[in-house]
């Protein structure tokens, strides 16, 4: 499903990304899906944050409806789903580059790994293209 502003507060394109992303759990299992080669709903549950299993089936519902993430079954498990981003999701890579590189900058206690943070400085798009072949691969 595509979505649009027509039914969201405004047609500002802050407030669109809000709307879609504006609460404390989305954007870390976009983080998990682009970063962490997330893909399964248990991988989900067993990140740092420890979110709840009734949040995270939301946010992943949202993000399906939302033409983020796509759903499939998985070949090897037929009681397990397959995650995946869309292309739609995968345009958020340079975003969330950004937003890692900045909270990087700003938090004394990041956990951001210094070979990412050096690829950022030295090659960004070079870093930025290497995360898109792992999509791929997907």
């Amino acid at each position: 499903m595509t979505k649009n502003s027509k039914d969201l507060r405004s047609n500002c394109p802050i407030n669109f990304a809000v709307e879609t992303f504006g609460d404390k759990w989305t954007l870390l299992v976009l983080r998990d899906l682009m970063f962490k080669g997330k893909r399964h709903y248990s991988d989900f549950l067993a990140s740092d944050e420890k979110i709840s299993t009734n949040i995270l089936a939301d946010r992943l519902q949202k993000l399906d409806e939302n033409g983020v993430i796509t759903k499939s079954s998985d070949p090897d498990n037929a009681s397990k789903f397959i995650y995946s981003l869309t292309e739609k999701g995968q345009a958020l890579l340079p975003a969330m580059v950004e937003m890692t590189a900045w909270s990087a900058s700003y938090d004394s206690l990041t956990n951001t790994p210094a070979e990412f943070l050096n690829a950022y400085k030295t090659n960004k798009d070079g870093l930025i293209e290497m995360f898109k072949s792992q999509f791929k691969h997907q």
